[in-house]
């Protein structure tokens, strides 16, 4: 199937950007939105359509800039359907963010029952930052574990748990690729722990 792309992508780009405009990739000097467009590249490459695509634009809007505000803000400009899907990839709409176990182990609860197209997203974005954390931690070695509000362990469980998920839950080959990933830093990190 072959997506068509129209002003909404478009707007949701020039949005994304301006949203997230002073954010940087967690302990780097890197654009933010190099991972938006990332993650919506993912997405259509694994035949997502316009709106997933837009979604995987706008899917850290409300978690990191705004809450539930923005997420209204993107439901009124994008749709329902987009807004649907972004709200299922927060973890927390709160601007007062809980602590990371507490959200982290709500998302998994709550992934296998979420829509497909928010699966694919989901699925697209814990792809490219497991494929970060592994470039990074090939770079920096432990050092890169300061970045996290969570220890190695932590991190290593929750990359664990979504490759799980979604080996089970789908979308079949982001699923694959995940799970990959997230073997190799798995590896990698235990090797150097011994």
């Amino acid at each position: 199937m072959s997506i068509v792309l129209s002003e909404r992508f478009e707007a949701a780009l020039i949005y994304a950007t301006r949203l997230h405009a002073h954010q940087k990739r967690n302990g780097t000097a890197i654009p933010y939105v190099s991972h938006l467009l990332a993650v919506a590249s993912l997405v259509m490459e694994a035949g997502g359509s316009e709106d997933e695509a837009i979604a995987a634009l706008l899917h850290d809007g409300p978690e990191d800039q705004g809450g539930l505000a923005t997420l209204e803000d993107i439901r009124d400009r994008f749709g329902v359907t987009v807004g649907e899907i972004v709200a299922a990839c927060s973890d927390t709409l709160a601007q007062r963010k809980p602590a990371w176990q507490q959200r982290k182990r709500a998302y998994l609860a709550h992934l296998p029952e979420v829509s497909r197209s928010a699966k694919l997203v989901s699925c697209a974005d814990k792809l490219h930052n497991a494929r970060a954390i592994l470039a990074d931690y090939r770079q920096h070695g432990d050092g890169l574990w300061a970045r996290f509000n969570a220890g190695r362990e932590d991190v290593l469980w929750y990359y664990g748990e979504l490759a799980r998920i979604f080996a089970e839950h789908g979308p079949e080959q982001l699923a694959r690729e995940l799970a990959l990933v997230v073997a190799q830093l798995h590896d990698e990190v235990v090797h150097d722990a011994s």
